[in-house]
């Protein structure tokens, strides 16, 4: 199916205020730093749907903490950038089942602390990174450590269940590991308490979150399921992952991201685990943009989590597929839905993928190019394998939305533009600064 594959955020020059004010500032304690917690590195990050890091509305941050004596870790979420249904819904959800659980192989809570612009949640630091860059390093789980993690992630799912609560967004990436390697289940964002079973009858969820590899498939198909078993579901995901060091089923086709932003194609079947972001630089009429890309997929159940992309996007990419028909025929409502949960002034580009199986071609380059023209859209074939107008098609977008904030299209003022003013530049002179820090928490011009 198509999809706004690419949502793309510039980031462009800022101002700084004067050394006097900076170093006025700097004698200040922070609100966290009132509360005993004085800020680190950048661990990670995550935006809405999937974890998915140091880019979106939400930043993870080790600090030491004079409260627990100790390295903590905390997740800031910036409520200016945060969609409105996961600062109503799905975080006070979260603050309120992570404070009833206390097991061995979950990640504890400690605090949560909410100022005007962000909420921080404060919880035990794992140190050694996640599942996921394990297999990454090792390139699969031998067989016992993979018992023992499986035993564990089994363990800790279990004392959820049994307690009513469902994670509903188990995957690689949110089992993290303590000093000793033990897993420590993480991320409760997608969790709901209050599902035991007491009179016999199923609690059905007819909410479709998740990871799109990891989910079960009845909320692929976008019909309600029983969450519990949706989580069994996404286990026997994990196991297969440590086992063969891959995803058993496609989630979603990134080989556009990236062979733009690694210089790489990655073919379906081996797709890297967790590969959801992408970032680059490239310079456009002598000046650095970075570019800040999320490949959201085009699962048609997954279209209210996508929309929540759209807010704050620049531009996008809507891709589709020229040897399926249907991905074609699926545009208009992605398109649609592009346009009414954007800014009006995004930039939206139509990309026909996979131009080098000509010989399994069922969307014709004419029947494209009459859909861009009809709705004012700019059309491209490319091919990610080939590498074929990949570079092409992301900067001629960045090209686009370059001259709108030349023109005064875009006010670079307002980060709900998806375009964030740099360090150190004027708005005449944009460039951009790296992924990390805490962009992230302060609304970087993100989903």
């Amino acid at each position: 199916m198509p999809s706004p594959t690419n949502s793309v955020h510039h980031n462009t020059p800022g101002i700084h205020s004067n050394t006097q004010n900076s170093e006025t500032q700097k004698d200040r304690k922070t609100v966290l730093e009132n509360h005993g917690y004085y800020l680190g590195k950048t661990i990670g990050a995550g935006s809405y749907a999937t974890v998915r890091f140091a880019f979106a509305f939400i930043a993870f941050k080790m600090a030491h903490s004079d409260v627990h004596g100790g390295d903590v870790a905390i997740k800031i979420v910036s409520k200016y950038t945060a969609p409105e249904d996961y600062l109503k819904k799905f975080l006070p959800r979260e603050i309120e089942v992570v404070k009833g659980l206390k097991h061995s192989n979950l990640i504890r809570f400690l605090q949560a602390i909410e100022t005007t612009h962000r909420v921080y949640i404060v919880m035990e630091y794992a140190e050694n990174g996640s599942l996921l860059d394990v297999i990454r390093r090792d390139s699969y789980i031998d067989e016992a450590r993979g018992r023992k993690w499986f035993r564990q992630l089994v363990d800790a799912i279990d004392y959820c269940h049994e307690r009513g609560v469902v994670h509903r967004d188990i995957k690689c990436e949110n089992l993290l590991m303590d000093r000793e390697y033990n897993i420590k289940v993480s991320d409760f964002g997608f969790a709901r308490g209050h599902l035991k079973n007491n009179n016999g009858h199923s609690i059905l969820s007819e909410t479709f979150c998740g990871s799109y590899a990891y989910a079960s498939p009845e909320i692929l198909k976008g019909i309600p399921y029983q969450p519990q078993y949706s989580d069994i579901w996404s286990m026997g995901v994990v196991l297969y992952a440590m086992v063969f060091g891959r995803l058993p089923f496609d989630d979603a086709n990134y080989s556009l991201l990236l062979k733009f932003t690694d210089k790489r194609f990655q073919p379906v079947h081996d797709l890297t685990i967790g590969v959801e972001f992408g970032a680059r630089m490239i310079t456009i009429e002598g000046k650095q943009i970075k570019l800040q890309i999320w490949d959201t997929a085009g699962q048609e159940a997954f279209r209210s989590i996508t929309r929540s992309y759209y807010r704050g996007a620049a531009g996008a990419l809507l891709v589709y597929d020229i040897t399926r028909r249907e991905t074609f025929n699926h545009l208009t409502t992605w398109l649609d839905d592009a346009r009414q949960h954007s800014n009006s002034n995004m930039v939206i580009m139509l990309i026909g993928n996979k131009s080098d199986l000509e010989s399994r071609r069922e969307v014709k380059k004419e029947e494209g190019e009459a859909f861009a023209r009809e709705h004012g859209l700019v059309f491209m074939e490319t091919s990610a394998k080939t590498a074929a107008n990949v570079e092409e098609a992301f900067i001629n977008t960045a090209k686009e939305i370059f001259e709108k904030i030349q023109e005064g299209v875009f006010d670079i003022n307002n980060e709900a533009n998806g375009i964030k003013i740099g360090p150190q530049h004027s708005p005449t002179n944009p460039s951009l600064p790296g992924a990390g820090g805490q962009g992230g928490s302060q609304g970087g011009g993100c989903c």
